[in-house]
């Protein structure tokens, strides 16, 4: 008499289903790898700090132009509004008096790496916000979470890792984000390079006493806070003297251009406006589906700044198809340009280099 084995009747899985656990399998693969990295990076962060620790007060100094016979630093950055700048200027003369300040973080400590905010959470020890600790860093002292958040806004060149935005924090960079961000009149709901040019400095001091507290009017001033207007008034004269026979012809009109950016764009939009001299703010967009079709202009920005803007997205391939002032009742608008979509006009056809050449001006 034979044995017979029992026949193992295996049941054979869905291809559906071998492909939903395929699926979970390189999802559970991607979530490991990218902890790693992000565990690495930390880690070899700790590694660098310690390094850094030991050369603190020894920062390249050859690289950034540093002049120790500098009372109150000039800028990294390049133009902008001399306004702006001395304000600049006037700000870190409180918060960050020290040689080499764009290196400086919270306690007067030096870091030699600006590639990125350094974030580096170090205790505080007296004043109100005693036993908290403090990552303000840079010739601004900005916070780790308020440089991400103006940098997305503001900063002229973004850097990606895996999914995540990366902000360099060089010299050059922190200036530009501060400028755009004491120049966007939305922001602070008022127009600070106007009060700047009415000699309205106090009323700008204690507007931004809540966003830097050493400014006079803020929680925490320090011995540099009531010389500040005199600082102020000095680092004024310097910028002006920059500007020379210039600053007639342009100390009233500083324009800024407003960008509403969207995936459809690809860039390019962005990538044309970064090439102009104009501060370019970045404003989160409503209409996301729509390629960017539309400029919109303030009653004092003059025709050769439209025509400007217009051509060079029209040269890099923006099909623009409306170019209007803004609404009378835009609040602050005087000097703005703004670019993005209108769902309505999708049907217009776009306007040609000649023909915004030619214009001598534009209308709803």
């Amino acid at each position: 008499m034979h044995s017979t084995k029992p026949k193992i009747i295996r049941k054979r899985r869905k291809r559906t289903h071998v492909r939903f656990i395929l699926f979970k399998r390189l999802i559970f693969i991607s979530i490991l790898i990218v902890s790693f990295i992000s565990f690495f990076h930390i880690f070899k962060g700790k590694i660098k700090q310690n390094k850094e620790l030991i050369s603190l007060n020894s920062p390249n100094k050859n690289e950034y132009n540093y002049n120790d016979g500098e009372k109150w630093p000039r800028l990294a950055m390049k133009g902008g509004d001399p306004y702006i700048r001395a304000l600049m200027r006037t700000i870190s003369a409180s918060e960050s008096n020290y040689s080499q300040p764009y290196h400086v973080i919270y306690t007067g400590k030096k870091v030699s790496d600006l590639s990125k905010h350094p974030d580096w959470c170090i205790t505080i020890v007296s004043g109100p916000n005693k036993g908290n600790c403090s990552t303000a860093a840079g010739r601004y002292q900005m916070l780790t979470n308020t440089w991400y958040l103006m940098s997305k806004r503001y900063h002229p060149q973004r850097d990606w890792f895996m999914f995540w935005e990366s902000y360099s924090f060089e010299p050059k960079y922190q200036d530009a984000v501060v400028h755009g961000w004491l120049s966007d009149r939305k922001y602070w709901k008022t127009d600070i390079p106007g009060l700047l040019r009415k000699g309205k400095l106090n009323q700008v001091l204690r507007l931004l006493s809540g966003t830097w507290t050493s400014l006079g009017y803020g929680i925490e001033t320090n011995s540099m806070s009531r010389h500040l207007p005199t600082v102020y008034k000095e680092v004024l004269q310097d910028e002006l003297s920059l500007l020379g026979d210039n600053f007639e012809q342009k100390k009233e009109n500083f324009v800024v251009v407003e960008y509403f950016p969207k995936d459809v764009d690809n860039g390019v939009v962005e990538k044309a406006l970064r090439s102009l001299d104009y501060q370019l703010i970045l404003v989160p967009s409503v209409v996301v589906d729509v390629p960017t079709n539309s400029i919109w202009f303030g009653s004092k920005v003059s025709l050769e700044e439209v025509k400007l803007v217009a051509e060079i997205l029209i040269s890099s391939g923006v099909k623009i198809r409306a170019i209007r002032p803004l609404k009378k009742n835009v609040k602050f608008a005087d000097f703005l340009i703004q670019v993005g979509a209108d769902p309505e006009i999708q049907n217009r056809p776009s306007l040609s280099l000649e023909e915004v050449s030619i214009k001598s001006s534009f209308s709803k």
